[in-house]
C-alpha cells in the first residue's frame, strides 16, 4: 500500500510544494510544529533512512540542505532544526523546523496557518531556493 507521501508525490493527495526534482519533493507539514516546518521526501519509496542507498541519502542530505537555507531566508528564527523520526508514516523524510526553542521541536507544540498562509509561504520558500 502508497504511503500518504507516495499519493503527494502522484498528485493524488495535494500539497503546500516548495520544490522538487527527479529524486526528492519538498512541502509544507499540514501539522507544522512551526510556520515553515518542511519536509524533504525521496520520491522512491524507502521505509527507513538507513536503508536507502548511500548515494541516494546524501543527495537527500543536501536537498534539504538547499531548502533548509531558503527557509532560514524567508521565516525569522534561530536556526533551522533537523530531525529524521519516521514513526508515523513509513517513508523517509526529513523534517526541517524553524526553531526559536527547544520546544519546537518536541512535536506537541503545533501552529496552524490558514491555506493562503501556507500557500503564500511555499510561495515565499520557492523563491528563495
Amino acid at each position: 500500500m502508497s504511503s500518504i507521501f507516495t499519493k503527494i508525490i502522484n498528485g493524488e493527495i495535494p500539497c503546500y510544494k516548495i520544490t522538487e526534482d527527479e529524486d526528492f519533493i519538498a512541502f509544507l507539514d499540514v501539522n507544522p510544529n512551526t510556520k515553515g516546518h518542511t519536509l524533504c521526501v525521496p520520491k522512491q519509496e524507502i521505509n527507513k533512512i538507513f536503508d536507502m542507498p548511500e548515494d541516494l541519502y546524501l543527495k537527500l542530505m543536501a536537498f534539504s540542505r538547499k531548502v533548509a537555507l531558503a527557509l532560514e531566508k524567508t521565516v525569522p528564527c534561530k536556526r533551522i532544526g533537523v530531525a529524521v523520526v519516521g514513526l508515523e508514516v513509513p517513508h523517509t523524510h526529513v523534517h526541517l523546523i524553524p526553531l526559536q526553542d527547544m520546544e519546537d521541536m518536541r512535536f506537541q507544540r503545533k501552529t496552524t496557518l490558514t491555506s493562503e498562509e501556507f500557500s503564500t509561504l511555499a510561495k515565499d520558500i520557492a523563491e528563495n531556493l
